[in-house]
């Protein structure tokens, strides 16, 4: 019997259409040649198709075509954003703002900028699990470069109060960054009507290729950043590399596709996490963590009365794929430092798991996941009996 995979928030299936696109490229008869080799016809029919993918991406985010800078993905992307920043805008101040429930991308990166000697203030989520913008105004200085806030956690899936920090950063002259892996593609974002400097986005997580994401860069030309890398100054000199032309147009089709069929995916996984809540809730004694109001409905957080989540996991390992928030470290679990942020401590900190749905999944799935999620918890319960025999 094959997993059920509920697991998407880490990475989605290509779309086939999305594939089909990709493999046209790959190819003797398709665009497969440098795309920076513009002296031959062959070099200009690839970045001509570059610069289609370019100018779809941008049409669909609401930004100029030259302000979408391709990267491996939303990593590469936080990384090109925090650190180009701070290192090119040094003199202008050494501050950051940002959050502790942010993708290890971007903490890693600001603990390495600190090690530089910026200063980086890290924000707590309330026990809903956003940051709230009052939060953000009081941490703000005549120092601050840039806030960095997630649109949508990727542990618990609750979505920030992006368009209210975007204006509060307006108002105070500083720079937002926003990492959109987990809403990309899955809800609109139109930066004509969103304030925001710098975005970061990943393929993948859409049902596009791995390895491809971007930067879009709001008013490139006057604002500077320092590149992560050197070499031949592909990408504005933001990103030298050959560019990978099949990966560039899957993002491409990719957030096209979502895009098209956005409000029939969002009301379909909506009404999967809906039963999937109401059938488990109706078996075993559930705990959902993060507000639901303000989550998105491609994630849900929750754990199970007297259940560890690594052990679960392991009971499913054959049947279901979801994901832990836990780390192992050294050998030692660790928990999720989102939840802890949030206040969750104790067995439902430690028996925490993420379950995440995509458009492909049926409801028939979602009540065959609670069934195996009941059986595997059933499994545990015997082995317990059976041991304190």
């Amino acid at each position: 019997m094959k997993p059920l995979y509920f697991d998407t928030a880490a990475t989605t299936a290509v779309a086939p259409e999305v594939l089909a696109r990709m493999v046209e490229l790959l190819g003797g008869e398709g665009a497969y040649a440098n795309p920076s080799s513009a002296a031959h016809l062959p070099g200009q029919a690839a970045a001509a198709v570059v610069a289609l993918a370019r100018v779809e991406i941008a049409a669909e985010l609401g930004c100029e075509a030259d302000e979408v800078v391709f990267t491996s993905g939303a990593t590469e992307a936080n990384n090109l954003a925090l650190r180009g920043v701070a290192l090119a805008h040094a003199a202008q101040g050494r501050h950051l703002v940002t959050s502790v429930i942010e993708h290890k991308s971007v903490l890693a990166c600001c603990a390495a900028l600190q090690r530089e000697g910026y200063e980086v203030t890290y924000l707590s989520p309330n026990s809903a699990g956003w940051v709230e913008p009052d939060a953000v105004a009081r941490a703000l200085r005549p120092d601050t470069l840039l806030v960095s806030l997630q649109y949508t956690n990727n542990e618990t899936g609750v979505m920030q109060p992006i368009a209210e920090v975007a204006d509060l950063a307006v108002q105070a002259g500083v720079l937002l960054h926003v990492d959109a892996a987990q809403a990309a593609g899955k809800f609109p974002i139109d930066l004509q009507k969103i304030p925001i400097d710098l975005l970061s986005l990943s393929a993948h997580k859409f049902h596009g290729p791995k390895g491809v994401g971007c930067l879009v860069v709001r008013n490139r030309r006057q604002l500077r950043l320092q590149p992560l890398m050197h070499g031949g100054g592909q990408e504005f000199g933001l990103r030298p590399g050959t560019l990978a032309t099949h990966q560039i147009v899957g993002l491409s089709a990719a957030l096209s596709l979502a895009a098209a069929r956005r409000a029939a995916d969002l009301a379909h996984v909506g009404e999967l996490k809906r039963r999937f809540l109401q059938q488990l809730g109706e078996c075993l004694p559930t705990q959902v963590h993060g507000e639901l109001a303000r989550s998105s409905p491609y994630i849900v957080n929750f754990s199970i009365a007297g259940i560890i989540s690594d052990a679960l996991i392991n009971q499913l390992r054959s049947d279901l794929a979801i994901a832990s928030s836990s780390a192992c470290s050294s050998g030692a679990v660790e928990p999720s430092y989102v939840l802890r942020a949030m206040g969750i401590e104790g067995e439902p900190l430690y028996g925490a798991v993420r379950l995440s749905f995509s458009r492909d999944h049926s409801l028939a799935e979602v009540s065959a996941a609670v069934e195996r999620i009941g059986a595997a918890v059933s499994r545990m319960k015997e082995l317990e009996i059976s041991e304190d025999k």
